[in-house]
């Protein structure tokens, strides 16, 4: 699934708002953890930290802010997940 998300290239989508990342992304996320999320959940929760990175990473491109010190993306993550937990498929409470 790694290769799935790298794949995706999200990192060099800058042009592309977060809502059109989330579109981009959900059905396949929501797909994956239909199947997987019943009985390898562990994977799951490696791949969701791993999407969440390079959401940061798609953060310091995009944004002026955040792209000097990483901390900032991470802050930045954090606040968008308080603001619109439902965005994205992985950010729901499970």
């Amino acid at each position: 699934m790694r290769q799935t998300v790298r794949g995706w290239r999200i990192h060099s989508r800058a042009p592309a708002s977060l809502d059109d990342l989330a579109r981009f992304c959900n059905r396949t996320i929501q797909g994956r953890w239909n199947y997987y999320g019943a009985f390898y959940r562990t994977a799951m929760l490696g791949l969701f930290v791993y999407l969440d990175q390079r959401l940061e990473q798609w953060a310091r491109r995009k944004y002026r802010r955040p792209s000097r010190r990483k901390w900032r993306s991470m802050l930045w993550l954090r606040r968008m997940k308080k603001i619109a937990p439902r965005m994205f498929v992985h950010w729901e409470d499970r």
